[in-house]
C-alpha cells in the first residue's frame, strides 16, 4: 500500500492495533505503531513537497516563486530536498530544480552535503541543464564531496542515452580521478556506446582508453574489441589492423568477435568481396566462422539490397554444415521484404521450416503475414497461420479478420476459423469477431451464410443469437 501511495486511516490503524494487542501479539502491535507514526510523518512531508513542486512548476523562477516559497515555512532536510528534486526530474524542470537547490542554500541557510549534491546531479544530466550540471560538479568538488558510484552509473547512462557522449567521457575521466573508480563493465559500456554511434568519435574512444590505462589497469580483450569496433565501424581498416596486432602482442588471439566486427565494417563500407574473404581467412587461421559471423555477412548484403548475393552466402554457409537460426531467417525475410519480394520471403520461410526444422520468431511470422495480406495473398498467409499454431504461438487473428471481412468469401472465413482453432472448434468469441466484422462492412448476407455453416452449438449460442438479433 505504501509503495503505491496509499495510507492507513486512523480508524483502521486502531482496529488492527487493538486486535494485535488482544491476541497478545506485542511485537506486531509495536511494529504497526512505529509504521503508522512514520507514515503520518512522511505523509506530512509529501504534502509539503507537493505544495513546493506545484509552486516551482507554476511560473518562471523569479521573485514571485521565491516569495511564495518564503511564505510556506519550509523545513529542509536531505530527504525533503531529494523528494523535491525527484518530482522535478522530468524534462523541462531540471533548471528549476537547480534554482530550488540554490535557493534553499541562499534563503534558508541549508548546507548542502554529499547526499543533496548527488541528488541534484541525477536531475541535471540533460542537454538543457548540462551547464548547471557541471557547475554543481565543480562546487561539490570544492566543498570536499564526491560523486558516488551509483549516481555516476545512473548519470552516465542517461548522458549516453541522450547522445551526450562528450559529457559522458568528461564524467568518466572525472570519476577515474576520484575515490570511486568505475568498473571495467562501465568502461566497456561507454566504449560500446561510442562505437555504435552513427559517426563514432575516435578521440572520445582513446580518451576513455588512455584514462583507463593511466589508472593502472591493463587492457583486456574487451577493451581491444571496443577500440576495434569503433575503427571498423568508421571504415578505418588500417588502424583497426594495428589494434589487432597490438592485441596479439598482448596475448589475445583474434576470435569470432574480432572478425565479425571487421565483416560488419566492410559490409557497412560496401566492400562485400573483402568481407566475404574474411571468412576464408578465419578458416585459414583456425577460427571457424560461427552462425553470428555468417549472419552479419548476410545481413550486410541484405541491407545493401543485394539479396541474391546474400542467398549465395547463405547457400555457402549451408554447405559448410551450418543450420540457419531464427535470427538469420528474420534477416533474410526482411531482405526479401525490402525489395517487395513477398512471395519469395514466404517460400524461404516455408522451406527452411520444413527442411531445417526451424522455429521462426513470432514477430517474423506476424510481419510476413501482414505483408502477404496487403498483397491479397490469403492462401500463403493462412499457411503461415497454421505453422504458427504448430509452433505453439498464440493465435494472430486481427489482420485476417480485417481482410476477410472486406475481401474474403464465406468459405475463406470458415477455413480461417478452423485454422485459428487449437481445439476441434474455435471459441465463440472468435466467431463473434468474424460476424461483427462482416456486419461492420455491411456484408450481412455473408454473415448469415457463414452462420448456416457453423456447428450447431455456435448457431444456438445466446451471444451469437443476440449478435444477429441486434444486426437485424
Amino acid at each position: 500500500m505504501k509503495e503505491k501511495g496509499y495510507y492507513i486511516d486512523e480508524e483502521t490503524y486502531k482496529t488492527i492495533f487493538s486486535t494485535f494487542r488482544g491476541l497478545k501479539m506485542e511485537n506486531e502491535a509495536t511494529a504497526l505503531r512505529h509504521f503508522y507514526e512514520r507514515l503520518i510523518k512522511e505523509n506530512t512531508i509529501e504534502d509539503k513537497v507537493k505544495q513546493v513542486v506545484d509552486v516551482v512548476k507554476s511560473d518562471e523562477w523569479g521573485e514571485n516563486v521565491e516569495s511564495q516559497l518564503s511564505n510556506m515555512e519550509i523545513t529542509v532536510s536531505d530527504n525533503f530536498a531529494l523528494r523535491v528534486f525527484k518530482e522535478l526530474r522530468g524534462k523541462g524542470y531540471p533548471a528549476k530544480a537547480f534554482e530550488f537547490f540554490k535557493w534553499v542554500e541562499r534563503s534558508l541557510n541549508f548546507k548542502h552535503n554529499g547526499v543533496t549534491y548527488n541528488g541534484i546531479l541525477r536531475v541535471l544530466c540533460w542537454e538543457d541543464s548540462i551547464s548547471e550540471f557541471w557547475f554543481v560538479m565543480d562546487e561539490m568538488k570544492g566543498a570536499g564531496f564526491e560523486l558516488d558510484i551509483d549516481t555516476y552509473i545512473k548519470v552516465s547512462r542517461q548522458l549516453q542515452k541522450n547522445k551526450m557522449l562528450g559529457d559522458a567521457v568528461n564524467l568518466y575521466e572525472h570519476m577515474m580521478d576520484s575515490s570511486f573508480k568505475p568498473s571495467f563493465t562501465e568502461c566497456n559500456s561507454l566504449l560500446r556506446t561510442i562505437a555504435t554511434y552513427t559517426t563514432p568519435d575516435l578521440d572520445l574512444v582513446f580518451r576513455v582508453v588512455n584514462k583507463y590505462e593511466a589508472a593502472g589497469y591493463s587492457f583486456s580483450k574487451n577493451i581491444y574489441d571496443g577500440i576495434h569496433r569503433s575503427l571498423t565501424s568508421l571504415g578505418k581498416f588500417d588502424e583497426a589492423e594495428k589494434i589487432v596486432e597490438a592485441m596479439i602482442k598482448a596475448g589475445f588471439e583474434p576470435d569470432n568477435i574480432t572478425y565479425s566486427q571487421l565483416v560488419f565494417g566492410l559490409c557497412k563500407s560496401r566492400m562485400f568481396e573483402e568481407a566475404t574473404k574474411v571468412l576464408d581467412v578465419m578458416e585459414e587461421q583456425g577460427c571457424v566462422p560461427d552462425i553470428k559471423t555468417w549472419t552479419i555477412l548476410i545481413k550486410g548484403h541484405c541491407a545493401a539490397d543485394q539479396i541474391d548475393k546474400a542467398l549465395l552466402c547463405f547457400a555457402k554457409m549451408m554447405e559448410k554444415g551450418f543450420d540457419a537460426d531464427a535470427d538469420l531467417l528474420d534477416v533474410l525475410i526482411n531482405g526479401f521484404l525490402s525489395q517487395s519480394r513477398i512471395l519469395g520471403a514466404h517460400t524461404v520461410l516455408v522451406e527452411l521450416v520444413a527442411k531445417a526444422r526451424l522455429r521462426p520468431w513470432q514477430s517474423t511470422y506476424k510481419n510476413l503475414i501482414q505483408k502477404l495480406l496487403n498483397e491479397r495473398k490469403l492462401e500463403q498467409a493462412m499457411e503461415l497461420l497454421r505453422l504458427m499454431k504448430r509452433h505453439n504461438y498464440p493465435p494472430f487473428p486481427e489482420p485476417f479478420v480485417r481482410y476477410i471481412s472486406k475481401f474474403g468469401s464465406v468459405e475463406e472465413a470458415k477455413e480461417f476459423l478452423m485454422a485459428l482453432s487449437v481445439k476441434e472448434y474455435p471459441t465463440v468469441s472468435a466467431y463473434q469477431h468474424v460476424f461483427k466484422s462482416f456486419f461492420d462492412e455491411s456484408r450481412h448476407s455473408e454473415a448469415k451464410d457463414l452462420l448456416f455453416k457453423c456447428p450447431h452449438h455456435i448457431r444456438k449460442h445466446p451471444a451469437i443469437s443476440a449478435l444477429f438479433g441486434s444486426a437485424d
